[in-house]
């Protein structure tokens, strides 16, 4: 049950008639108490475009407006702002509903539409660094709320698995195994290291290697035996960071550049067809006007090199074409930081442009900020060098044991928890330090830049996994006490007579409007944000209202609302990719 959304429409029809032309009526959650649940804060807007008095206008609209059934007060503050007070029976009827309801009031779509999410996409000719973290967690995410929200959802990981690099690699394998060496390639960021140190001093070797991508294109069978195996190997790394980081890609959503490599002379072929080729300089480039440099000439799009090889932007285009025509998507997602803007700016325009794209298929590049060191610049080891993914996820994990050793110690002598085992708390210690990880970076709005901390990722309060791990592990000690699984008081009617019941009520019907929210501006924090606020008021419920020591109906309707929000937390949490625990 989506309130804001009931609101808008029945708030919508009244600017309508008040107005006499559409316009949004944008309906937001009360910032406080005194305003109410929801406030109209669009009238200023409607106003300011209707040239009338806000006052006015929200006064007009308050005359012609339906709220019956949902509102017991509205009123109308300031310069205009319409506050909503819901009915307590209202909301009563919308948790009840949510308790039973398997998808937490979030409704499956009329018509699923096909999304395309493109995240992740290590280059593997090396080991993923930290470079690669926002991307795969991000993009993972939002894969995973997709699903939820009930659309044909299809992660695809577009490795970088070809190009020059992977010519200088196999002529190094070969030169190992002819000096009599083992071409061991198990640590891969040592054997790229070895093989682009030979390349950039010795010219022989260089012109080997250039051969060697001559030969891997024309399908040599050696050098396509090779560098199968050295993407087999590289991809086993990959699948070790993604199992450890709870990721939900697999070796059947790679789709990599090599893939398209058959299709690239077809692109530029269809390019040239439709008219939007120039040369320039030798290579074959699309010039369109929207997109100028600072002396105001058209910035080309190069999609053929004067040599003949082909750029991003080609493979890009003939993924754009490989989507919309063999995948059947209404809406693709690119999940890549924000330095490449342009860049998917252009490859959308031009993908219009040469119809490889219909204008009803959504191209949305999702991109996000760096992450960065203490110092304010982008994440490196002491030593300046790149940190290894693995590296910094074996660190958290180790913090966490002991953040939450002392954290169990500490409650068992404060008689509040029982004593963990060492293997129940390295359990533990696995789920909230890669949990913090992950909660640390989607927490915050992905457009922005963020410090990395270890110290404030893993802090007990604040909006943290660990807070929230805490806090579902605090709804579940509960049920532990009372000897219940929480699916057993799932269907004992909830009732809201105390004001933290209610704004707990409250809380959990707004899950959905969420869902809708980050299904449609792909922005994790928000989730985030609105998990920290139902934890918040799961606490002001569970300090002022007894739930095991209270009489009956009243223990089963709080048992109930409290197993509502274990429920939302736990699915909360599952979509950004976090694993709960029972108990830290």
């Amino acid at each position: 049950m989506n309130i804001r959304r009931q609101l808008e429409e029945r708030l919508s029809a009244a600017l309508l008639a008040a107005v006499g032309k559409p316009m949004p009526a944008m309906v937001a959650p009360a910032a406080k108490a005194e305003f109410g649940d929801y406030q109209a804060n669009g009238i200023m807007a409607a106003a300011k475009a209707a040239k009338t008095n806000p006052r006015k206008l929200a006064e007009a609209v308050l005359a012609k407006v339906d709220l019956s059934g949902l509102s017991e007060k509205v009123e109308i503050a300031g310069p205009g702002f319409i506050n909503i007070h819901l009915r307590n029976e209202f909301l009563t009827a919308g948790v009840n509903a949510l308790a039973a309801d398997a998808r937490l009031g979030v409704p499956p779509p009329d018509r699923p539409q096909r999304v395309v999410v493109d995240y992740s996409a290590p280059n593997l000719a090396k080991e993923m660094h930290v470079g690669h973290l926002r991307s795969t967690i991000i993009g993972d995410c939002l894969a995973n709320l997709l699903v939820f929200t009930g659309q044909d959802v299809t992660r695809q990981n577009h490795v970088g698995d070809w190009g020059t690099q992977f010519g200088m690699l196999l002529a190094y394998m070969d030169r190992l195994g002819q000096s009599g060496q083992s071409a061991d390639i198990s640590d891969l960021e040592e054997f790229y290291r070895s093989s682009k140190a030979l390349f950039d001093s010795d010219e022989d070797f260089a012109r080997t290697a250039r051969d060697y991508v001559v030969r891997l294109q024309a399908g040599d069978e050696h050098c396509r035996r090779n560098w199968e195996s050295f993407l087999d190997q590289s991809l086993r790394h990959c699948e070790e960071i993604y199992q450890a980081l709870g990721v939900r890609l697999t070796r059947a959503d790679v789709y990599g550049e090599s893939a398209y490599n058959a299709d690239l002379p077809k692109v530029v072929g269809d390019l040239r067809a439709k008219g939007l080729l120039k040369e320039s300089q030798g290579a074959q480039c699309v010039f369109l006007d929207e997109f100028k440099d600072a002396e105001g000439l058209p910035l080309p799009v190069i999609v053929q090199k004067s040599d003949g090889g082909y750029l991003y932007a080609t493979t890009d285009l003939a993924a754009i074409r490989y989507r919309v025509g063999t995948l059947h998507a209404d809406r693709i997602l690119y999940v890549t930081g924000s330095p490449q803007a342009l860049h998917f700016a252009q490859v959308f325009a031009v993908a219009r442009k040469a119809d490889f794209a219909p204008g009803d298929v959504q191209l949305e590049h999702i991109g996000f900020g760096s992450m960065l060191g203490p110092d304010g610049k982008p994440f490196k080891t002491r030593a300046g060098g790149t940190v290894k993914l693995m590296e910094l996820l074996d660190e958290a994990k180790k913090r966490a044991y002991e953040l939450v050793t002392g954290k169990n110690a500490a409650d068992v002598a404060a008689g509040r928890a029982n004593e963990l085992d060492e293997q129940q708390r390295r359990e533990v210690a696995r789920a909230v330090g890669i949990g913090a990880v992950k909660y640390a970076d989607l927490s915050q709005n992905r457009t922005s830049d963020y410090v990395f901390s270890f110290e404030k990722m893993l802090a007990l309060d604040g909006n943290t996994a660990p807070y929230m791990q805490y806090a579902y592990a605090r709804v579940m000690s509960i049920f532990r006490k009372a000897g219940l699984e929480v699916e057993s008081v799932q269907a004992s009617p909830i009732q809201l007579d105390q004001p933290q019941e209610r704004a707990l009520g409250l809380k959990l019907l707004q899950f959905s409007e969420v869902i809708d929210s980050v299904a449609a501006n792909c922005q994790p924090n928000l989730l985030c944000s609105y998990l920290y606020d139902l934890a918040r008021d799961f606490t002001g419920f569970y300090e002022a209202c007894p739930v095991l020591d209270s009489p009956e109906p009243v223990r089963s309707s709080r048992l109930a609302l409290s197993a509502g929000a274990a429920r939302v937390i736990r699915t909360g949490l599952d979509l950004l990719g976090i694993q709960t625990v029972e108990q830290m």
